[in-house]
């Protein structure tokens, strides 16, 4: 009598629905898209700052100083608006010398305090909900259709089938004028 060979149930036969959702998601491509600041080179930034008014004949006797106001935001002091102002347009010049949007600054008007001019500067970092409706908006009318865009948090995960729609995607979003500093990670 001849007996059956054993063999591990699952190999050998396929059973219609158990692994298909896991070959689908392992298949999928995705990136998140965010909106960070590098803090180590925004302090790069501001230190040189200090050291150019400091040392430019212009800056000399009229109180102009930069400094950091919290960890997220950054103050401005100068005897007249044109200082200040002067002041922001290095610390502006600094951040594109070392690669970091001027999107992420949040400037206010120069503001009188006492006999000195006070420029209170903020930091953008994150996606805004009502933004990241507007990012996944455009992904859906503009974009590839097999795009999706899922918000989670303050940041957007984009995910497709193929990866060539999510690098049509990337440069889309390049391509728009947004108000917010975008950068693409965790291409997987």
């Amino acid at each position: 009598m001849h007996s059956p060979t054993w063999q591990p149930a699952g190999l050998g036969r396929r059973q219609p629905g158990l692994g298909d959702s896991l070959r689908d998601v392992a298949a999928e491509s995705s990136f998140d898209i965010v909106s960070k600041i590098n803090h180590q080179e925004v302090d790069n930034a501001l230190n040189q700052t200090v050291k150019e008014v400091g040392t430019r004949f212009d800056f000399r006797g009229v109180g102009a100083s930069i400094a950091w106001s919290g960890k997220e935001a950054v103050e401005i002091k100068a005897n007249s608006v044109e200082r200040a102002n002067a002041v922001l347009d290095v610390f502006k010049e600094k951040l594109i010398k070392r690669q970091v949007s001027l999107k992420v600054l949040d400037a206010d008007e120069p503001k009188l305090s006492g006999k000195e001019y006070r420029l209170h500067v903020g930091l953008k970092e994150g996606i805004s909900q009502d933004d990241a409706r507007k990012i996944s908006k455009i992904i859906r009318e503009e974009g590839p259709k097999g795009v999706r865009a899922q918000v989670q948090g303050d940041e957007l995960r984009v995910s497709s089938k193929k990866k060539d729609e999510l690098q049509e995607v990337q440069a889309l979003l390049k391509g728009k004028d947004l108000d917010i500093a975008l950068q693409f990670v965790n291409y997987r």
